[in-house]
């Protein structure tokens, strides 16, 4: 996917890299990777791959976090244009919220 748009993988890792530092203090409410799996299977949270079809690219990069008394997938997307942004989405509703 990446060779699709011409970009290299270093270009891709470098706007990965921006992605992370500017995760701030959210990054440390994520849930590790069991936590992750264990709100998915007990329904306080939608798998991933249901919520994600509106954020308008390709998911390079997830999280499911607590945030302001919910959880929610922080997401790395890949644009056309080749940017990176940082998305918000809501993890049961799948609203992007930023």
């Amino acid at each position: 996917m990446i060779r699709r748009f011409g970009l290299s993988p270093f270009i891709v890792s470098v706007a990965l890299l921006g992605l992370v530092a500017t995760a701030g203090p959210a990054a440390a409410n994520c849930l590790s990777g069991g936590q992750a799996r264990a709100a998915v299977q007990s329904g306080e949270a939608a798998p991933l791959r249901a919520v994600a079809g509106g954020v308008g690219g390709e998911v390079v990069k997830a999280q499911l976090c607590r945030q302001g008394g919910r959880l929610v997938y922080v997401v790395g997307v890949l644009q056309q244009n080749g940017q990176v942004v940082r998305r918000v989405i809501d993890a049961r509703t799948g609203q992007v919220l930023r």
